[in-house]
């Protein structure tokens, strides 16, 4: 694949990394002063930990190398793409022409946009900043984090949306001599989308993880993170590029559908001129938000996907294996967590290679059906997703911890079930991916009877879409539930009931989510190809070129909605269980949050034990060097409750006036001779109280159901389900703001053309040009103004839930937003991709094609379904991820200023 100069240089960067690595493999590792001590002193620890192997730094270098090169080839080959595309014929003067126009609007609209996005960055880490250096709440990283993140994020979206303005006119120059050669200027541009969010997503997880874990200890030996801090540090990126991808999905799916709505309600319907009519002015507005919604907003959406499966997972992975429990007998407990943490990585650099492979399949005859041109489409990524399927068992075996249970032995190969939770995402991606063709497609009988419906008028064939929406929710939804219970039972080796086992499940539903999205560089090819060869169509209108050309894109382009749909499928699938899995990462960063708390506690209060909330205690212990550390307890309110004796003593411990002594009520465990009992990790192994002998959860080895039964997750807990009709109520209001927003911009629209047709008369006679500017700056000026209320729902809805509710409250607010979200999202873009393909299929032809009742009706339902697919329905699954990312960022400032954590609720 390279020469032999490029072998030799891969080879030195190879040899370096190796080198700079080997050295820090302690600086690095999970530990403590006191587990050293612990094991230099192996007679004062209860429990003999048998000898285990040391960690192995060169399987980190090499999966790392894999992923970082993975994410250069991406980007490497998405710009040999772009340059072919650059270098195919652009068409006539007036065809490039046309195309300048859009891509001065386009670059006009994404500069003022990120300009305010800006704003908002600024304050939000300014935020973030006080959070984590004056609260001391959350990692000191994350405010840089969350800046690397909206910026990647922000930059993908723009190398996709520079591409497509580039490609339009040069997808209509090949439509003129073929239809194969229109699909590969229009895919292999699409395909530098793709590319370039992969590239960019797996760059910036790479970066990241060799900052935190070799180049930090190599600039400050006393420094160190352990694994859990990194990766939860690493997940919250992903809310800069959810905030991020918020903003382009809201405003752009406000600034096309505005521009969208106006062009057809007034040109098609009221004065009857074709769609892309150079005579509309609201055309080149239309043109321009394709590019701003569909392609830069699309790429936005999809890179922090990407990003939060990888990162959610491998946060997961590295809690799983946090105690000895799951780690395989002979392996290091450190090396277990790395290697569950570097396989989602692993998983998604493999999948870049394979989609490259894919999209070097997809080629189609002149004379291709829609039918053709998906099978066409089918061929790349099928491959791809076989391909991945394979690579996953192989990576499974290779990097997971077999533990005992959980393994399959297929041959003589012990593959971890994990490998087959990766497969049950591929499966369950592409299973939605044809549920979604099916329910959207006009080459299929639910579109082609909605079609039908027009012929009664506009009500019923809303009406009819409405309903086709909302029956085609069921299939994703069950598609989703199975992949979730049988994700998590390949993972944990079907333990199902076993607490010590569900962290590993858990790990199993997020990496399904991974191998969902591991095809991402040609599934979102797919998708991005969409708008360019809409925009083609437009170019070869109003152009004047010939009729076949425009028939050759509008194939292309009735496609692109089909392809379009399944991938926000894709994207709402993929957010289901990622979040998932970003709620389990979430009680991970609970855990964390309490932990800080507790070492400010220590430094303030001077006594064994301090109660520092109603059921957080911390405690002082030294290690056999004389080095203090601060230990962490959770006291189960049934504990307390049990006994009415020590529930009153408790209670009169108040801890208003700041953490209070408890050094009466509770004590260590304790050997035969007096000694403090330890764990493998030389800390204390037990606490408990001393009136009743009942005992307190040690925080760094507490479970999951014992977070649950702390803030007591159950929708009887009063908390917990009001925070799930906020989540359910989020989702509709969300929707609703959006919705109003494209109307409210779309009359501006309306009413700007109505004008300029009435104004000038010579603009229908053709003696008169139309004034395009206007409608570009009325889309502009609305999606600025309106995007700002449904962005700062996200932002601001899990902060005040937290405050006031607490964890509890939390998770109820994120179950409903999950569920609610999941199947309105899907409602909305399945309901809105088939009213759109239902009014191509009429004018292609059928029922009286163009220019009858049946077509304008056909025209209504797509106007209304146009916000459904392109604002509303999409913004929702960024919607769902993005709360649960403030959810994480926030969760120590929950744990420690909510007013259940003060006593005040």
């Amino acid at each position: 694949m390279f020469g032999k100069r490029s072998r030799r240089a891969l080879a030195a960067v190879a040899a370096s990394v190796l080198c700079l690595g080997t050295p820090l493999v302690a600086i690095a590792q999970d530990s403590t002063d006191a587990a050293v001590a612990a094991a230099e002193t192996a007679a004062e620890v209860a429990t003999q930990v048998a000898p285990v192997a040391g960690v192995d730094n060169t399987t980190t270098v090499i999966v790392w190398l894999i992923a970082f090169l993975a994410s250069i080839c991406a980007l490497v080959q998405a710009y040999l793409f772009y340059k072919t595309m650059q270098d195919s014929d652009p068409g006539t003067d007036r065809m490039q022409e046309i195309a300048g126009y859009v891509r001065e609007g386009a670059n006009a609209y994404l500069t003022q946009q990120y300009k305010i996005v800006g704003i908002f960055f600024v304050i939000i880490v300014a935020l973030l900043a006080y959070a984590a250096f004056g609260l001391n709440v959350q990692s000191r990283w994350v405010p840089f984090a969350f800046l690397t993140g909206g910026f990647f994020s922000g930059l993908a979206g723009w190398f996709g949306m520079k591409t497509a303005t580039l490609a339009s006119n040069r997808t209509a120059a090949g439509a003129q001599k073929s239809l194969n050669a229109g699909l590969q200027v229009a895919f292999r541009s699409g395909a530098v989308m793709g590319l370039t969010v992969v590239g960019l997503g797996l760059l910036d997880i790479t970066l990241w993880f060799a900052v935190l874990y070799w180049i930090l200890p190599m600039v400050n030996p006393d420094y160190t993170m352990k694994l859990v801090d990194i990766t939860v540090t690493m997940l919250c990126f992903g809310m800069g590029a959810s905030s991020q991808a918020l903003f382009a999905r809201v405003g752009g799916g406000i600034f096309t559908k505005a521009a969208d709505v106006g062009a057809d309600l007034v040109g098609k319907v009221e004065q009857g001129i074709p769609e892309d009519d150079p005579r509309n002015p609201a055309t080149i507005a239309d043109n321009v938000g394709d590019n701003v919604g569909d392609v830069a907003g699309m790429g936005a959406d999809l890179y922090e996907s990407y990003c939060g499966s990888i990162l959610a997972t491998a946060a997961l992975g590295v809690a799983a294996y946090s105690t000895s429990i799951l780690v395989p007998d002979g392996m290091d407990g450190v090396q277990a967590q790395l290697q569950a943490m570097l396989l989602p990585m692993a998983i998604a650099a493999i999948g870049i290679f394979l989609s490259i492979a894919g999209i070097y399949v997809v080629r189609t005859k002149d004379d291709a059906t829609q039918k053709n041109l998906l099978a066409a489409l089918g061929r790349g990524i099928n491959l791809s997703t076989v391909l991945v399927a394979i690579a996953a068992i192989l990576l499974g075996a290779w990097l997971m911890p077999k533990t005992p249970g959980t393994t399959f032995n297929l041959g003589g190969l012990v593959i971890p079930g994990v490998a087959f939770s990766v497969i049950t995402g591929l499966l369950a991606g592409w299973l939605i991916g044809k549920w979604t063709e099916y329910a959207t497609s006009d080459e299929f009988s639910p579109t082609k009877k909605l079609a039908d419906q027009a012929l009664t008028g506009p009500a019923t064939i809303i009406i009819g879409g409405i309903a086709d929406g909302m029956m085609s929710v069921w299939l994703p939804v069950v598609v989703i539930c199975i992949g979730t219970l049988t994700s998590f039972g390949f993972a944990n080796g079907w333990n199902y009931a076993d607490v010590n086992f569900f962290a590993l499940g858990l790990y199993g539903v997020g990496i399904a989510a991974v191998g969902m999205l591991s095809t991402l560089g040609i599934t979102l090819a797919t998708d991005a190809y969409g708008p360019i060869a809409d925009n083609a169509g437009g170019n070869a209108e109003m152009s004047g070129l010939d009729p076949i050309v425009r028939q050759r894109t509008d194939a292309l382009d009735s496609l692109g909605n089909t392809t379009a749909a399944t991938g926000k499928g894709f994207a709402i699938g993929s957010a289901a269980l990622t979040a998932l899995a970003l709620m389990a990462a979430y009680i991970e960063e609970v855990r964390i949050g309490f932990e800080r708390w507790g070492d400010e506690v220590v430094e303030v209060v001077d006594a064994d034990f301090i109660k520092a909330s109603d059921g957080f205690v911390v405690s002082r212990y030294t290690d056999v060097e004389g080095t203090e550390h601060a230990a962490t307890w959770l006291v189960a309110p049934a504990t307390v409750a049990d006994n009415d004796e020590l529930t009153t003593a408790w209670d009169a411990k108040s801890f208003k006036e700041g953490p209070i002594a408890v050094d009466d009520m509770i004590a260590y465990d304790k050997n035969a001779d007096g000694s403090i009992v330890l764990d493998e990790k030389g800390r204390p192994a037990g606490a408990a109280f001393i009136s009743t002998g009942d005992k307190l959860t040690f925080l760094p080895a507490a479970h999951l159901q014992d977070f649950s039964n702390y803030y007591n997750f159950s929708v009887m807990n009063p908390k917990v389900l009001v925070g799930m009709f906020l989540g359910m109520m989020a989702t509709l209001v969300f929707c609703a703001m959006t919705m109003k927003a494209v109307g409210r911009a779309a009359q501006g629209m309306v009413e700007e053309v109505r004008r300029q047709f009435k104004e000038k008369p010579g603009i229908m006679e053709g003696t008169e040009l139309p004034d395009y500017a206007a409608p570009v700056a009325i889309s502009t000026k609305a999606a600025q103004r309106e995007m700002i209320l449904p962005s700062l729902l996200g932002l601001a809805l899990p902060v005040l839930t937290g405050l006031l509710l607490g964890v509890g409250g939390v998770m109820g607010l994120l179950v409903g937003t999950l569920t609610g979200g999941f199947c309105v999202a899907i409602f909305m873009a399945n309901a809105g991709g088939s009213w759109d393909n239902a009014k191509k299929y009429i004018e292609a032809g059928a029922h009286g094609g163009k220019g009858t009742d049946a077509h304008k009706a056909a025209v209504v339902g797509d106007t209304v379904g146009d916000p459904f697919k392109d604002t509303s329905g999409p913004s929702l699954n960024i919607l769902i991820k993005l709360m649960s990312m403030v959810s994480v960022v926030v969760a120590g400032l929950i744990v420690r200023y909510s007013l259940v954590a003060l006593g005040i609720f």
